[in-house]
Protein backbone atom coordinates (compact mmCIF):
# COMPACT_ATOMS: atom_id res chain seq x y z
CA UNK A 1 0.00 0.00 0.00
CA UNK A 2 1.40 3.36 -1.04
CA UNK A 3 1.60 6.04 1.60
CA UNK A 4 1.31 9.79 1.06
CA UNK A 5 5.01 10.16 1.85
CA UNK A 6 5.92 7.60 -0.83
CA UNK A 7 3.65 9.38 -3.32
CA UNK A 8 5.24 12.74 -2.49
CA UNK A 9 8.76 11.42 -2.92
CA UNK A 10 7.90 9.62 -6.16
CA UNK A 11 6.35 12.80 -7.61
CA UNK A 12 9.34 14.88 -6.49
CA UNK A 13 11.80 12.45 -8.08
CA UNK A 14 9.80 12.22 -11.32
CA UNK A 15 9.31 16.00 -11.39
CA UNK A 16 13.05 16.63 -11.05
CA UNK A 17 13.73 14.03 -13.74
CA UNK A 18 11.16 15.52 -16.15
CA UNK A 19 12.43 19.07 -15.51
CA UNK A 20 15.94 17.81 -16.26
CA UNK A 21 14.78 16.23 -19.50
CA UNK A 22 13.08 19.48 -20.47
CA UNK A 23 16.28 21.43 -19.82
CA UNK A 24 18.38 19.07 -21.96
CA UNK A 25 17.42 21.00 -25.09
CA UNK A 26 19.83 23.73 -23.96
CA UNK A 27 22.72 21.26 -24.19
CA UNK A 28 22.53 20.76 -27.98
CA UNK A 29 21.93 24.07 -29.77
CA UNK A 30 19.71 23.80 -32.85
CA UNK A 31 18.48 20.31 -32.06
CA UNK A 32 16.95 21.56 -28.83
CA UNK A 33 14.17 23.44 -30.56
CA UNK A 34 13.21 20.33 -32.52
CA UNK A 35 13.22 18.18 -29.41
CA UNK A 36 10.86 20.66 -27.72
CA UNK A 37 8.25 19.92 -30.38
CA UNK A 38 8.32 16.30 -29.26
CA UNK A 39 8.85 16.90 -25.53
CA UNK A 40 6.17 19.60 -25.02
CA UNK A 41 3.11 17.39 -25.57
CA UNK A 42 4.74 14.51 -23.69
CA UNK A 43 5.53 16.79 -20.74
CA UNK A 44 2.00 18.20 -20.71
CA UNK A 45 0.54 14.70 -20.70
CA UNK A 46 2.92 13.54 -17.95
CA UNK A 47 1.88 16.49 -15.79
CA UNK A 48 -1.77 15.45 -16.08
CA UNK A 49 -0.81 11.91 -15.04
CA UNK A 50 1.13 13.05 -11.97
CA UNK A 51 -1.49 15.55 -10.78
CA UNK A 52 -5.15 14.67 -11.26
CA UNK A 53 -8.18 16.90 -11.70
CA UNK A 54 -8.52 20.47 -12.90
CA UNK A 55 -5.25 21.58 -11.37
CA UNK A 56 -3.38 18.81 -13.19
CA UNK A 57 -4.99 19.70 -16.51
CA UNK A 58 -4.16 23.39 -16.02
CA UNK A 59 -0.58 22.51 -15.11
CA UNK A 60 -0.40 20.27 -18.19
CA UNK A 61 -1.38 23.17 -20.44
CA UNK A 62 1.10 25.49 -18.74
CA UNK A 63 3.84 22.87 -19.06
CA UNK A 64 3.07 22.38 -22.76
CA UNK A 65 3.25 26.14 -23.42
CA UNK A 66 6.40 26.55 -21.33
CA UNK A 67 8.16 23.77 -23.22
CA UNK A 68 7.08 25.09 -26.64
CA UNK A 69 8.20 28.68 -26.10
CA UNK A 70 11.90 29.24 -26.80
CA UNK A 71 14.05 30.11 -23.80
CA UNK A 72 11.57 29.01 -21.12
CA UNK A 73 12.91 25.45 -20.77
CA UNK A 74 14.83 26.61 -17.72
CA UNK A 75 11.57 27.00 -15.74
CA UNK A 76 11.17 23.89 -13.53
CA UNK A 77 7.41 23.50 -14.03
CA UNK A 78 7.16 19.99 -12.55
CA UNK A 79 9.07 21.03 -9.42
CA UNK A 80 6.96 24.16 -9.03
CA UNK A 81 3.81 22.04 -9.28
CA UNK A 82 5.15 19.63 -6.67
CA UNK A 83 5.92 22.54 -4.33
CA UNK A 84 2.44 23.99 -4.88
CA UNK A 85 0.71 20.64 -4.33
CA UNK A 86 2.63 19.36 -1.32
CA UNK A 87 3.74 22.57 0.42
CA UNK A 88 1.46 25.50 -0.45
CA UNK A 89 -1.82 23.58 -0.58
CA UNK A 90 -0.82 21.66 2.54
CA UNK A 91 -0.25 24.90 4.49
CA UNK A 92 -3.57 26.33 3.27
CA UNK A 93 -5.34 23.12 4.32
CA UNK A 94 -3.79 23.27 7.81
CA UNK A 95 -4.79 26.95 8.17
CA UNK A 96 -8.37 26.09 7.17
CA UNK A 97 -8.55 23.23 9.65
CA UNK A 98 -7.11 25.30 12.52
CA UNK A 99 -9.54 28.18 11.76
CA UNK A 100 -12.53 25.94 12.44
Amino acid sequence: MSTLKDHKLRNLFLGLLFDGIGMLSFVIPGIGEFSDVIWAPVAGWLMTRLYKGKIGRAAGVITFIEEMLPGLDIVPTFTIMWFYTYVVKSVKKEEFISAK
